[in-house]
């Protein structure tokens, strides 16, 4: 593989959204009150997590790859799954008594896979 000038590397499309991500970042925080919901997503899978930024705890988190919902999304298209990913994840924020939460796209665009996470979430009963 060729070299890469440092310019040259901050221009791919992952260091892009790791900018807009940080971006997004400098606003949205993380309280006990109101956590934050963020979102990363892969080729194949995609990932939840409800982060309390004042201490730097994950509080829930739900996945692709987790063993029981695995089973769950196997076959399924992968905005359905994204969807599954986010009704799991408001079902256990329930159980841990987080209602509302702010939504941290990861730097990507609110479309497809992310946005099936959000109403998921929404549909299991999170608010943001």
């Amino acid at each position: 593989m060729a070299r890469m000038s440092k310019r040259q590397r901050s221009r791919t499309p992952r260091a892009a959204r790791k900018r807009r991500h940080l971006r997004v970042r400098r606003k949205v925080f993380g309280t006990p009150e109101r956590p934050r919901l963020n979102v990363y997503r892969s080729l194949t899978n995609i990932y939840a997590q409800i982060i309390d930024d004042t201490v730097g705890h994950t509080l829930v988190s739900a996945s692709t790859l987790e063993k029981g919902l695995r089973d769950e999304v196997k076959g399924l298209k992968p905005v359905e799954a994204a969807r599954k990913v986010g009704l799991v994840l408001a079902e256990r924020a329930k159980q841990a008594g987080i209602t509302k939460v702010a939504f941290d796209r990861g730097g990507y665009k609110y479309h497809g896979r992310v946005k099936a996470l959000a109403e998921g979430a929404r549909e299991g009963g999170l608010e943001f």
